[in-house]
């Protein structure tokens, strides 16, 4: 209180009334906003994607990131339906063009399509034209080979900025990150993949995994990933599933939460 009088005094004496109100208005801002849960996919003045959900559902969600290859696209598949699991995969335009009868096969099953962008490129360094052109690219190629629009987007590499969240909530996507990665892609074995999922820090319910469908050892790994986190106790959905599509916030870590 004694700080707060020292202030009144201040800006009274030496700047006026208007000077007052508006600190106030800042000060009150401070004082009653949540500082690391703000509105709708922004945080701490940042735009952020959604890296993991808050969730009373003992879910995950499985990704797949597909721009290259697909030497293994048919045994995950395979895999997946065996357990009757629909997961996400965020394919990028050039694997589209290239494995049309695996986006199908995708689609057909019941697993999210999820956008990845046309070239895989590292998209903050792209004006928004420019990245609205790699969204919306691939997205007009998927729903005339599907008849699906897809509404979920991963930037390459993870790399956004928050021109690149605008654009891509502009196009109508909610941009989507990770919260557990397994490596796959750096072929270090299967049971490296397994270990470094199931024994994450960050594998809680609402987490959202990161494979690869083109890597080394992803396909031989998932068998038994699969049956690690059902021992858990988790189910594993798709991201559309598992996260909140509209009236949700997310916090500065990436978490969204619904409300």
């Amino acid at each position: 209180m004694v700080e707060m009088r020292q202030f009144w005094n201040k800006y009274v004496l030496h700047n006026g009334m208007a000077w007052l109100a508006a600190a106030l208005v800042v000060i009150g801002a401070a004082v009653y906003l949540p500082a690391a849960l703000m509105t709708s996919g922004q945080a701490a003045g940042r735009k952020i994607p959604i890296y993991s959900v808050e969730t009373e559902k003992k879910q995950v969600a499985l990704s797949f990131d597909a721009a290259w290859g697909n030497e293994d696209t048919s045994k995950i598949l395979d895999i997946l339906e065996k357990h009757q699991i629909h997961s996400t995969f965020f394919m990028t335009g050039g694997w589209v063009e290239k494995y049309p009868e695996d986006v199908q096969r995708i689609a057909q099953a019941g697993h999210d399509l999820g956008n990845h962008s046309q070239n895989h490129k590292e998209m903050s360094r792209l004006d928004s034209g420019q990245a609205r052109d790699e969204i919306m690219k691939v997205h007009e190629s998927v729903k005339e080979l599907t008849g699906k629009s897809m509404e979920l987007f991963r930037p390459p590499y993870g790399d956004y900025d928050d021109e690149l969240i605008s654009t891509a909530e502009n196009c109508g996507y909610l941009p989507i990150q990770w919260s557990v990665d397994s490596l796959d892609w750096k072929n270090y074995g299967v049971e490296d993949i397994v270990n470094r999922v199931l024994n994450h820090k960050e594998l809680r319910s609402g987490a959202i995994i990161l494979m690869h469908n083109g890597a080394k050892y992803t396909a031989q790994a998932l068998e038994a990933l699969i049956s690690g986190l059902e021992e858990k106790g988790y189910e594993i959905v798709p991201v559309s599933r598992l996260i909140y599509q509209e009236n949700y916030q997310i916090d500065q870590e990436g978490r969204q939460f619904p409300g």
